[in-house]
């Protein structure tokens, strides 16, 4: 077991407060700090305190010890998810990412036409598939999954824009999925005039919206004028009136599957996901868009919120984010009331590594190499030959782990 020292992105839509100020470092910082990446991914990977030594390079050097028998088995040498801390002050891009199979397809072709893996237009940087799961750290807003068509007429309704009568209509008399892309596909590949007359009038609408004082669509319509303010003339505003809208409280959370289209918009959260950094992207970014192969992998079949939102199951301090994807498992231990002033047993259900991040008060961690005192903004690596572990905390406090799912 040993200290993780994560490694900070930078991307422009990050913070230059949240990251700096949760892990303890003075802020603001010369540059917005997105993420915090806490595993062995190739691109960026965390490295231990004691030695230096990056993670990717301890896995590398002892495999059995470091990821157990039964992760290797499953998914060979190499931690098959990686953690994060994740800051937006900004939204995201509008995006998607792809099944097993499609990526493994898209990796292959990519390779094929000569593109390398460094190159900023290439969509498949690895073979994996990357579902994920982010839970807020503090209020979170997002777009997820395509609402039920009926739900953005309404919105669109209310919105009193004679040029999107025209388009209502692709939503009506077909099934939900059809008519979202059909419409989808007829916005995110329209010629760039027309969507400088479009957008324009739909920010115009959601305006007019928010001063009548209506509540329904409050949130959307100041979501439309947030994303037309940073990306004007782009497909994605008009994209937010087919996709739920999602406020998270803290401890609440969002599972994305393949093909489901999303965007988060402001908050912090942490984020797991399988091993990958395979994005197809359809707006709201000057980043490589490549609407063709997004159209290829998305799902337009409706998801309520419900269905977004994770099952959540407790046992005793820890409370589990149930999802079903083989790579990862999230679970949140709350050490509070009669868990404070002595050791007690984290729930020994896992027998692979784990990371864990702490973000309230301080724990004391137990394992068989070590122990280490965890402060708020502070990450671990525990082995698989180092578990179980054993938690003291003096004062409530909360510790997050992630590991490989059962």
């Amino acid at each position: 077991m040993d200290l993780l020292q994560g490694a900070v992105r930078t991307y422009a839509w990050g913070s230059r407060t949240a990251i700096a100020e949760f892990t303890g470092r003075p802020s603001p910082t010369a540059h917005p700090e997105a993420e915090l990446w806490l595993g062995a991914h190739p691109g960026d990977p965390a490295h231990l305190a004691g030695d230096g030594r990056s993670l990717l390079d301890e896995i590398a050097d002892d495999p059995e010890g470091q990821l157990g028998t039964g992760a290797r088995q499953r998914f060979g040498d190499a931690l098959p998810f990686l953690a994060k801390v994740l800051a937006a002050d900004e939204p995201l891009s509008l995006q998607a990412h792809p099944s097993a199979s499609q990526a493994a397809e898209g990796f292959a072709r990519e390779d094929r036409l000569g593109i390398p893996v460094s190159a900023h237009t290439r969509n498949y940087r690895d073979r994996s598939h990357k579902p994920e799961l982010i839970v807020a750290l503090g209020q979170f807003e997002a777009l997820a999954g395509f609402q039920p068509a009926a739900r953005s007429v309404e919105f669109m309704r209310a919105l009193a824009v004679p040029a999107l009568e025209q388009f209502i209509g692709l939503l009506s008399g077909t099934a939900d999925a059809d008519g979202l892309r059909a419409l989808f596909t007829t916005w995110i590949t329209a010629p760039q005039p027309d969507l400088d007359v479009l957008v324009p009038a739909v920010l115009d609408g959601a305006i007019a919206y928010i001063r009548s004082g209506e509540k329904t669509f409050a949130a959307e319509s100041k979501t439309l004028l947030e994303l037309g303010e940073l990306y004007p003339g782009d497909a994605g505003v008009l994209a937010a009136m087919l996709l739920n809208r999602i406020s998270l409280a803290p401890g609440e959370a969002i599972y994305l599957p393949a093909g489901n289209l999303h965007s988060y918009l402001h908050g912090m959260g942490f984020e797991v996901m399988a091993n990958s950094d395979n994005v197809l992207r359809g707006g709201l970014t000057p980043k490589h868009v490549d609407v063709p192969e997004l159209l290829r992998v998305l799902d337009f079949t409706p998801t309520a919120d419900a269905t977004i939102a994770p099952r959540t199951v407790g046992d005793g301090l820890e409370l589990v984010y149930d999802t079903p994807t083989p790579e990862f498992a999230v679970s949140v231990l709350s050490l509070d009331g009669e868990h404070l002033g002595h050791q007690v047993d984290a729930p020994a259900r896992y027998d692979g590594p784990q990371v864990l991040l702490c973000t309230e008060g301080s724990v004391q961690v137990h394992a068989k190499s070590a122990v280490l005192n965890l402060e708020r903004g502070a990450a671990a690596w525990v082995a698989a030959d180092d578990g179980p572990i054993r938690l003291v905390a003096e004062r409530p406090s909360r510790l997050f782990r992630a590991t490989v799912g059962v």
